[in-house]
């Protein structure tokens, strides 16, 4: 199965600044479990459209079956370690 996390940002964010750490320590220590998607949303407002990303950041965990888990604003490490884990990462 594969696992996405879809990270909605601008570079004029500063809370998205605050998630990045926080999405890299993750993807190293996961490695190829998950896929770290970075959607520029000034670049790919179609993308974020079609998600309909209204805040920022916006973390989107995605599987096979669709989306498992959707948080907005900065978001602990740990509630996304265990959104990761039950969509099978």
């Amino acid at each position: 199965m594969s696992v996405s996390l879809k990270d909605f940002h601008a570079d004029w964010c500063g809370p998205c600044k605050t998630q990045d750490p926080i999405l890299d320590e993750l993807k190293e220590e996961y490695g190829d479990r998950f896929d770290l998607v970075k959607v520029n949303v000034d670049e790919e407002q179609d993308v974020a459209n079609e998600y309909q990303v209204r805040s920022l950041p916006t973390l989107i965990i995605e599987n096979d079956d669709g989306i498992v888990e959707r948080f907005v604003g900065v978001t602990q490490r740990d509630d996304i370690e265990a959104a990761l884990e039950e969509a099978g990462a």
